[in-house]
């Protein structure tokens, strides 16, 4: 487990480290020197091995013991020209407990104490030493595991095997999210271009400096989680703030651009960048503060709260989550323009003679399918026609499950007569700290930000006077194109009206 310094606490080795292929000129140097000082190799009994109970043929969920040493080298080590000090350490006891979604394997020494934690999954990255070492990769970090005999590591490399051969619905991620919409989304963050467009929104990213910064004692000398941290730059904000170790989780390819600003800005000792999903990597230790911006249109589109609520299971239970509670609100508005708009659009399905082709019998499927759209753009507050309702998620409490159907009803007490042509919804963050909390706010009051708001339309507008109610619920219903089906349901109490709409979150028009 590393220090504050980002070292090894049993042999002061960096952990700062990821292979290169200048790993296979020095492998089996590296795995002689874990054995210890001297030519010949010394049988087991001799280096005070520590006696194993392994099966010969493991089960499933079965735990299983060996007797290993372990080296822990950085790459700066690799272009020193491996002036590698071998460790004077005894035998260590590694654990492993296979589960549903991989393996985690624990190395303790004589003591109990950890000193090496991961999980072995599908994704994880290693290689044979010799014949009786493996190197682990995970994100940036490296260990070489020296087993006692050859057919200890065989046991073990064939369940590393087994783990890489897990399928990927094993995975809560996976399990949720459609392969091809995932692999849409991470290559989308995985742009620089898109990185630059969240980052120049000044309101997010001035605000979480704000918050993190104005709650500094909240940071200082604590271990933070980065979730989803793109470029890294609330991971920079924390140590701006005092952080002794921030851990950056990024599943999309800019990860390896996040490295590189950890490097040229010399935080490799603070920052260490994990590529993965937060529900498949493993972290050494448990964290004090998680920060996130999960936060999508609607605030749930993408479905990264749920990544974010699972990243609770790494956090301590007096841990601190930046943000730590959301607030959407919605409102009913008229807008007699937005609506013709909406449907002067399936016009051009209206033409009988577009190049001798009767395009008119898809005008209706046309028009159903542009108001199944969200419409996010911004607004004049004048156009909404009653005072806002307001639905609270609690990070800090909520579980995952919370957020697969949310349930939203209102009443309304409409304070002027008019057309009802839908519903407005935008959202504000709290970031809850010892000394001051922050919000952000997405309010059509507040200055812009790139989550703007997001109206959506009923099919067909209902007449309220002022003083009547409009009544209903908003349903969301998780899909597995990271998104949610939205349900809409509203009727004028005093008269009986009824309208609603059901929307595809997923395609929103952007107006």
């Amino acid at each position: 487990m590393p220090d504050g310094a980002g070292r090894c606490l049993k042999c002061g080795t960096c952990l700062s480290v990821k292979p290169t292929r200048r790993l296979s000129l020095f492998l089996s140097s590296l795995a002689r020197r874990c054995a210890g000082p001297g030519k010949q190799r010394q049988p087991p009994e001799r280096r005070g091995w520590a006696a194993a109970g392994i099966m010969a043929a493991p089960q499933p969920h079965q735990l299983l013991q060996y007797s290993v040493k372990l080296l822990l080298v950085s790459e700066e080590q690799l272009r020193g020209g491996l002036q590698l000090a071998s460790p004077n350490q005894g035998a260590l006891q590694l654990a492993v407990q296979p589960g549903e979604e991989g393996a985690d394997v624990t190395v303790t020494d004589a003591d109990g104490v950890c000193v090496f934690k991961c999980l072995v999954n599908r994704d994880t990255e290693y290689c044979r030493v010799g014949k009786e070492s493996v190197l682990i990769t995970l994100g940036y970090n490296s260990a070489l595991l020296q087993f006692k005999s050859h057919s200890e590591y065989s046991t073990f490399s064939n369940l590393l095997k087994r783990c890489r051969n897990q399928k990927k619905e094993h995975s809560v991620f996976n399990q949720r999210t459609e392969e091809a919409s995932a692999a849409q989304y991470f290559q989308f963050y995985g742009c620089l271009s898109q990185q630059q467009n969240m980052m120049q929104d000044f309101v997010r990213t001035a605000t979480y400096h704000r918050a993190i910064l104005q709650n500094h004692i909240d940071f200082k000398d604590k271990v933070v989680l980065d979730v989803g941290c793109g470029s890294g730059i609330l991971s920079f904000f924390a140590v701006q703030a005092g952080a002794r170790k921030v851990y950056a989780v990024e599943a999309s390819s800019v990860a390896k651009y996040a490295e590189i600003l950890v490097r040229s800005n010399n935080l490799s000792d603070k920052i260490m960048v994990l590529s993965g999903k937060i529900e498949e990597i493993s972290l050494p230790e448990n964290v004090d503060v998680v920060i996130s911006e999960p936060m999508g249109y609607m605030l749930f589109n993408e479905r990264m709260l749920e990544s974010y609520l699972h990243s609770k299971k790494w956090l301590k239970s007096n841990g601190m989550m930046f943000p730590t509670f959301s607030d959407i609100h919605l409102a009913p508005f008229s807008d007699e323009q937005l609506y013709m708009e909406h449907y002067s659009r399936a016009n051009f399905w209206y033409q009988q003679c577009f190049y001798g082709v009767n395009l008119s019998s898809l005008r209706s499927a046309a028009v159903d399918e542009y108001f199944r759209q969200p419409i996010v753009d911004t607004f004049d507050i004048r156009i909404l026609m009653a005072r806002t309702v307001k639905y609270t998620v609690n990070f800090t409490e909520a579980e995952e499950e919370d957020l697969h159907r949310v349930e939203i009803p209102f009443v309304f007490q409409m304070m002027q007569s008019g057309l009802i042509h839908g519903l407005a919804f935008w959202f504000d963050v709290a970031f809850v700290g010892s000394l001051v909390t922050v919000w952000l706010s997405t309010a059509p009051t507040e200055p812009l930000t790139h989550w703007y708001q997001v109206r959506c339309l009923l099919q067909t507008p209902l007449f309220a006077k002022e003083g009547e109610t409009l009544s209903g619920k908003v349903l969301f219903v998780a899909n597995k194109r990271q998104s949610y089906d939205i349900q809409i349901v509203a009727v004028v109490d005093q008269t009986g009206f009824k309208s609603g709409n059901i929307l595809d979150l997923k395609n929103p028009f952007f107006r």
